[in-house]
């Protein structure tokens, strides 16, 4: 329920939970069995065998999680981020930045040569973060291609899903199929996901095994490149009108907390800003801490 949260917000990635939870490198190697499942299992009929091979209960517990989660809280969040911007951003800027320390620690051997893909990584990510969303008029296609590309971002630590959504214009459209219960585009949707998850798993799970510290490094890199994004405060750059008719934000700056009052003419809420934030930060180490203690 965790991951299907993170996975809605711009910003988070679902990745991330996994990571720090205890699962992630579970469920790459659940994910990655389910093709050779299939062939020697699956489609002689042996249902049993096939179950146990991709470890099915693991993955029908977490993707029935995810799914409720993501609808009961899809409309919810889009209300707090409408609502109160600043301080549900600054809880999603202090979930990262505590992953960002989380996901550093599990590197095994450091050594100088990591400060090359975590500098690029970071590069690369703070990029990323300042390109504008491209408003879109989504046909089938459109939600076939972003659901295969938001899930390959979803699974990696430090890169969010959702954001790449905001990028290609499909954010709002994909949140709205799901909030008015639009079966087929959601089911259009899901079956971009599940083509890129059965691509892009094999593909991590071997990266993690030949170059574990590496691929650390370059996704701390991406987390903290990533906080430029959920910066609580931001100046409207340009403007759009969304699917609805709402004249939204599509090009934005950061800005300081402390001449945002003056841009923006709205109070910075700093003090409660700082709380929420490090709500976020206890949060990611409360589950650090039941992980570990799960483990043991």
């Amino acid at each position: 329920m965790a991951m299907g949260a993170a996975d809605i917000v711009p910003g988070v990635s679902g990745g991330t939970i996994a990571f720090i939870t205890g699962i992630y490198f579970r469920l790459l190697q659940a994910i990655s069995r389910i093709p050779e499942a299939t062939l020697r299992h699956l489609r002689k009929g042996h249902f049993r065998s096939f179950w146990s091979d991709c470890d099915g209960t693991f993955l029908a517990f977490l993707l029935a999680g995810v799914l409720v989660s993501i609808a009961a809280l899809a409309s919810a969040i889009s209300y707090a981020l409408d609502q109160y911007p600043i301080l549900i951003w600054s809880f999603f800027f202090g979930l990262i930045t505590a992953s960002v320390w989380h996901v550093s620690r599990q590197i095994k051997s450091p050594r100088a040569i990591l400060w090359f893909p975590f500098a690029l990584g970071t590069g690369f990510a703070w990029w990323i973060t300042t390109l504008s969303g491209m408003p879109l008029n989504p046909s089938a296609l459109m939600f076939l291609g972003s659901g295969a590309l938001a899930i390959c971002a979803m699974i990696l630590p430090g890169i969010s899903g959702s954001f790449i959504l905001v990028l290609l214009g499909m954010y709002t459209p994909v949140l709205d199929a799901i909030r008015s219960l639009d079966f087929a585009t959601v089911g259009v949707f899901a079956g971009g996901c599940l083509i890129g998850l059965l691509s892009v798993a094999r593909i991590i799970t071997w990266a993690f095994s030949r170059f574990h510290d590496l691929v650390l490094a370059l996704l701390t890199g991406f987390m903290v490149g990533a906080l430029n994004k959920v910066w609580p405060w931001k100046q409207t750059l340009s403007w759009r009108i969304n699917s609805s008719g709402e004249q939204v934000p599509l090009s934005e700056a950061g800005v300081s907390p402390f001449s945002y009052a003056d841009i923006a003419g709205q109070d910075p809420q700093l003090l409660l800003a700082c709380v929420f934030a490090l709500a976020g930060i206890m949060l990611v180490l409360g589950v650090e801490w039941a992980g570990a203690a799960r483990e043991e």
